[in-house]
């Protein structure tokens, strides 16, 4: 079966070529990240209670929520907070490996069936459930270096010009305004008019709900009407306030000799900002800050140009005295050590190429195992495609590690064809068949003990086992792949490209002194290591007594050290 790729070479190079085309197409669509998405999926659940204290809103609100959601499928627990301002955040974390959707979905019906045990302002105000995103890629900070604006300002020019483009672009998940302060009508009430007025809070609160509201207001001349009505006219009432100026003269009552009370008796009202619990500043300007949040499958370095692009595309159109910058970002972190890991990775080839060709002495014979490293490594990354991998320190640590396995297959298969073209009396093509129908066994018996080693650790349950799961079938699929070559690619570059040995071999060549005297070297260690094996043989008692007070040694340097799930990185 194997003649087949011989007799074919070009065949076999189409099946390399097709490889490297997957792989390619695949890693330009790759997602890009520092590590595995590891962290459980978690749903949050918020919403405000106005006017409410922390143990009012754990009693009316946490209670009756968290009754609901506790029990989620695939959940594992959940947090809450109660804030004195009224405000209330529920998060829900569920098992790895859990859809979000399905996560999300789950909250809401649960969510739902606890609303009509809710207050009815908690209502009113609404109750949000999404999916909760901790990958965090940026923050872009709006300021005034002027001080032209305040930081209301700011907050709301973020959120009514900038919010909906940056959540537009893909692969962002979430954005966020970290101390928002939205646009809201603030009334100061005056106890000391209250009281001389007669007029309490309930009061206030009641008139407004009332007057500011929206509600239709129909139209003249609509059927049924008299006969020979010939116009129609709509209604338009003024119905929800906009200005300060119109709250103040909302009436609250009137007084019995035909005065009213009116808001501006009785408060002050200004428009503000809805929280001031929290505040963003930039070298103590005030600022808004605005945090980008990943997808889980976004391509980090893709999505930061592209929120850099819509940025620069806004900015323009800024007021003037305003400015935009990025204090602090991930990517640069994520591209420079994913630019060591790749430097690693060319000089790990590089060291290969050379001890390949140091030992075989033929670059006909070490040009064939330097082929299908590449190959092997970069058909890999249409397996990360199809397993849902991402290009990030543990994979790419993961190659660098195969670039040492996967040239093992083609070397067995080279230095099997070599050996027989030396012997003499046969072809190329004739070695080559005679070699692979020795070796393909074996070589099939080395892929699946290597990916066997690999496999389980894909199995691990928990954090670790997501973390460490696409190492370890990185690891398994560059060495399948690397099989796959050695059985189609290699025989057939063996029977094109091989020669014996003496037509090969430059002894006469430029670095022929230099091959002698590394010959004449490895031979002398390899005598020096025979002997050193005899000696032990002899003292086989000794030896075995070193080897355990070395294990000894290294299980107590190893148990004093610290342990960690990654190693600990500044960033």
């Amino acid at each position: 079966m194997l003649n087949f790729f011989i007799e074919r070479p070009v065949f076999s190079t189409v099946i390399a070529l097709v490889m490297i085309l997957v792989g390619a197409l695949a890693a330009v669509n790759l997602p890009i990240a520092q590590y595995p998405q590891v962290v459980p999926p978690q749903v949050t659940v918020t919403t405000s209670f106005p006017g409410a204290n922390a143990d009012v809103v754990s009693q009316s609100v946490a209670a009756s929520i968290e009754q609901q959601v506790n029990g989620s499928q695939d959940m594992l627990y959940m947090s809450s907070k109660s804030g004195n301002d009224g405000s209330y955040s529920l998060t829900v974390t569920f098992d790895i490996g859990t859809d979000k959707n399905i996560d999300a979905i789950e909250v809401q019906n649960r969510v739902a069936i606890a609303q009509s045990q809710l207050p009815a302002d908690v209502i009113r105000n609404g109750i949000t459930v999404r999916k909760s995103t901790t990958d965090f890629l940026e923050v872009i900070s709006l300021t005034s270096p002027e001080r032209r604006y305040d930081a209301v300002f700011l907050s709301n020019y973020a959120l009514l010009n900038l919010y909906d483009a940056l959540g537009r672009v893909p692969g962002v998940g979430q954005v966020r305004i970290f101390g928002a302060r939205d646009y809201s009508m603030r009334i100061w009430l005056n106890p000391e008019r209250m009281a001389r007025l007669g007029v309490t809070a309930s009061d206030i609160a009641n008139v407004i709900r009332e007057q500011n509201v929206v509600a239709p207001s129909g139209g003249l001349g609509l059927p049924p009407a008299p006969q020979g009505q010939q116009m129609q006219y709509t209604v338009f009432v003024k119905g929800r306030l906009a200005a300060a100026s119109e709250f103040e003269n909302i009436v609250i009552r009137e007084a019995g000799n035909g005065q009213v009370v009116r808001l501006r008796d009785v408060a002050r009202v200004e428009l503000a900002a809805a929280d001031y619990s929290i505040s963003g500043a930039e070298d103590d300007i005030p600022a808004a800050l605005i945090g980008i949040f990943l997808q889980p499958d976004a391509n980090a370095l893709d999505v930061a140009k592209q929120i850099k692009q819509v940025m620069e595309a806004q900015a323009p159109h800024f007021p003037p005295g305003m400015v935009y910058s990025i204090p602090y970002s991930t990517t640069p972190f994520v591209t420079e050590s994913l630019k060591e890991v790749i430097k690693t990775l060319l000089i790990a080839f590089a060291l290969v190429v050379f001890v390949v060709y140091l030992f075989l002495q033929s670059w006909r014979a070490t040009l064939i195992p330097v082929l299908v490293v590449p190959i092997s490594l970069i058909g890999t990354f249409g397996a990360f495609a199809a397993l849902g991998f991402s290009i990030n320190t543990l994979t790419l640590f993961g190659l660098v590690l195969a670039i040492g396995i996967v040239v093992d297959d083609a070397i067995v298969v080279v230095e099997a064809v070599q050996q027989r073209l030396d012997a003499g009396g046969m072809t190329p093509m004739e070695a080559t068949k005679s070699a692979i129908a020795d070796v393909g066994g074996p070589v099939i018996a080395i892929a699946l003990v290597l990916a066997a080693v690999f496999v389980p650790v894909a199995f691990l349950g928990g954090l670790t086992g997501q973390l460490y799961k696409q190492f370890a079938l990185t690891l398994a699929v560059s060495v399948i792949l690397s099989a796959i070559c050695a059985l189609t690619f290699t025989p057939a570059m063996c029977a094109l490209l091989l020669i014996p040995v003496e037509q090969a071999h430059p002894r006469h060549g430029p670095l022929g002194w230099f091959f002698a005297k590394f010959n004449a070297l490895f031979e002398r260690s390899r005598g020096g290591y025979i002997k050193s094996v005899s000696v032990m043989e002899r003292h086989a008692v000794i030896v075995m007594l070193t080897f355990g007070v070395l294990l000894i040694a290294v299980w107590g340097l190893i148990s004093n050290r610290p342990t960690g799930l990654v190693p600990p990185e500044d960033q």
